[in-house]
């Protein structure tokens, strides 16, 4: 049973969300499908700018389906993104740094090697002056501009009932694999501050939480 799977069909661990087959199920946060709304909301809140960049690690099956999903969410809304590859923790600070004057925003999809480096990604943001937005709030309470993503304690709520089903001897092949049913966007006064960025009133009014 997985509990947070990035893209699970995209990844081939289930035939569809609806009928999983083999023997797994779970949960998916289908991270590739939030790309329109990160980028829309990137959109609005940087209007007069349309440069945006976005991390890819390069050997994570789920960031390339993520780094697809910007790139054509981008296009859609006319604007230019610029993807810049990372193997290793390392890379990370060159490559922000590289951004510095060619980009007016970065995204950073959710994935282990971010999440482990995180309070790094922010300060090198931070450094170089590009707003960023993330798929995960725990981004946000270390330093980072903003994020949208899934509610996570309702999804480990619901990836609970499904180990009791199948404690209780259903088939994993015959539970469909759950999707977030609530989302929510965070947003940290204090970086924005940092970032010399003064948020509207009607975009604030949008969050359900404002860090301050």
């Amino acid at each position: 049973m997985f509990p947070s799977a990035g893209d699970p069909v995209g990844n081939k661990l289930v035939t569809s969300l609806a009928r999983p087959g083999g023997n797994v199920t779970g949960l998916s946060v289908q991270s590739s499908e939030l790309a329109p709304k990160v980028v829309e909301l990137l959109r609005d809140f940087l209007p007069k700018h349309g440069r945006l960049a976005m991390m890819y690690h390069i050997g994570n099956p789920v960031t390339e389906l993520q780094t697809n999903a910007v790139k054509a969410a981008a296009g859609r809304f006319g604007l230019d993104v610029a993807i810049v590859e990372v193997r290793r923790a390392e890379d990370i600070a060159p490559a922000i740094e590289a951004l510095k004057g060619r980009a007016d925003a970065l995204i950073v999809p959710s994935e282990p090697l971010y999440n482990t480096n995180r309070i790094q990604i922010n300060s090198w943001a931070l450094r170089a002056q590009l707003p960023t937005i993330y798929f995960d709030r725990v981004y946000v309470e270390t330093g980072g501009l903003m994020s949208y993503g899934p509610n996570w304690p309702s999804l480990w709520r619901r990836a609970a009932e499904v180990v009791d089903k199948i404690l209780r001897g259903a088939k994993p092949a015959d539970i469909p694999v759950g999707q977030p049913r609530t989302f929510e966007l965070v947003i940290n006064l204090k970086t924005a501050k940092a970032l010399g960025l003064a948020i509207p009133e009607s975009f604030l009014l949008r969050a359900d939480e404002v860090i301050e």
